[in-house]
């Protein structure tokens, strides 16, 4: 097993601080190529784990639009890396809104479409519920944006655990 070293969650909010409402030129932009959510969300995880997982498919990693696992930009590819990942980078537990923390990704779905939106979570104003947990993303961008402004059927919570070395 390897090494678990922190989840940086401060460097997390400083990152969408900065880009949730403009792009990283570091990084294509998915907004017209199904949305750029979870591209997104996947640069606030590197921006708190600092470490990628090279597994070409299974793993987690970004080199170009071109040269990048689907779990980078895919909603349940970045689901399933990070609830199944052993190896290196990220990894995370699904759990309940009350055990949400800065840092954190939540993901929305419908019964149509299943899970298609993935989301940060930036601040939360006192115990985590749909009303005190702000998230931040892009597609439609927002900073801080109340969780409870969002219209959805189906919700994940995504406790990021740590980091493997």
């Amino acid at each position: 097993m390897p090494k678990i070293m922190n989840y940086n969650r401060e460097n997390v909010v400083k990152y969408a601080e900065k880009w949730a409402l403009r792009r990283n030129p570091g990084y294509y932009d998915f907004s017209n190529l199904g949305g750029d959510c979870t591209n997104f969300c996947s640069q606030c995880l590197y921006a708190g784990s600092g470490i990628m997982n090279y597994t070409s498919v299974h793993g987690w990693f970004y080199s170009s639009a071109e040269k990048r696992t689907p779990s980078w930009t895919g909603v349940n590819f970045l689901y399933n890396f990070l609830t199944t990942n052993k190896k290196r980078g990220p990894f995370a537990v699904q759990t309940d809104i009350e055990k949400i923390e800065v840092g954190d990704i939540i993901q929305l779905g419908n019964s149509k479409k299943g899970f298609y939106h993935s989301l940060v979570v930036t601040l939360i104003n006192g115990v985590p519920s749909e009303g005190t947990i702000y998230i931040s993303t892009h597609t439609m961008d927002f900073f801080n944006r109340l969780l409870n402004q969002y219209i959805y059927e189906k919700i994940r919570f995504l406790s990021i655990g740590g980091v493997y070395v």
